[in-house]
């Protein structure tokens, strides 16, 4: 419960959760720098510390678009873990670009809506590290509404990723897709500081197509976002999978085509 003396402001959900995606865009003519930093920890066996760390451009060219274009560096540390090769390296990832469009704005409907695309390549297996080429696209569908004006916010999205694979080791080519819904809900404690939780449920299927389930992941866990700033904000979330099952592996957890703990590290700056 909120004390009645806290301070609030209006709530933006562009930038408010570490794996959630709000609706909100931005003002016409919104430049922004944005980094980002996920760390994926821990499989069945062995070591497995994966990272992806980005740097983002983005602006607002006409009222409800956002554009957004990503460079990113991605490192491996592999060693002793059950299907997967050793790596250990640190290199160039890749380049997408994110487009996002707000149909519906929280201040003159019930709720927001926005949908998103964004097309990426990529230099390696996001799991496995091996090196290729990866060409994928992650669209989304996103709903927000303040449950609460101004103190309490939930969001909702429904994911879809395919992707396409041709490895530098074998030239062969590999197919997968994902689908899944998300969840967060943030509270406003004080003017610019929310806390709050997300929660993530994600199918893996072989083929483009959602053709053949490859698995199943339930990852629950706490987000903080802090304004500090009228130019500069970040927000922190962690996640853990608490239930999961692979088609290739018996388990409680999928730890073939998930982790066991994610994190993530968000920021950026108006200007």
């Amino acid at each position: 419960m909120l004390p009645t003396d806290a301070r609030t402001e209006p709530i933006e959900t562009e930038h408010l959760f570490g794996f959630t995606i709000g609706t909100d865009v931005g003002e016409v003519g919104e430049r922004e720098l944005e980094g980002s930093v996920t760390g994926r920890f821990a499989k069945q066996t062995g070591t497995y510390d994966a990272s992806s760390s980005t740097l983002s451009a983005e602006f607002v060219p006409i009222p409800k678009l956002r554009t957004e274009f990503t460079g990113e560096v991605v490192s491996y540390d592999i060693a002793g873990v059950g299907g997967l090769a050793d790596q250990h390296y640190v290199a160039f990832g890749g380049l997408s670009a994110d487009i996002r469009y707000q149909l519906l704005d929280r201040a003159t409907a019930p709720f927001g809506f926005a949908i998103g695309a964004e097309p990426q390549w990529g230099r390696s297996d996001e799991v496995s590290g091996e090196p290729g080429n990866q060409y994928g696209v992650d669209f989304v569908a996103a709903a927000d509404w303040e449950v609460i004006p101004d103190r309490l916010v939930a969001a909702f999205d429904l994911l879809y990723q395919p992707q396409t694979m041709r490895s530098n080791l074998t030239g062969t080519w590999s197919q997968q897709s994902s689908a899944g819904v998300a969840f967060g809900l943030m509270e406003q404690l004080r003017s610019g500081f929310f806390v709050g939780g997300e929660a993530r449920y994600v199918r893996q299927y072989a083929g483009l197509g959602l053709d053949a389930f490859a698995g199943q992941g339930f990852f629950v866990g706490p987000t903080i976002y802090l304004k500090l700033s009228e130019r500069a904000w970040i927000t922190a979330a962690w996640s853990a999978q608490l239930a999961g099952q692979a088609s290739s592996v018996m388990g409680t957890l999928d730890l073939v085509n998930f982790e066991r703990r994610q994190a993530r590290l968000l920021f950026g700056v108006n200007f």
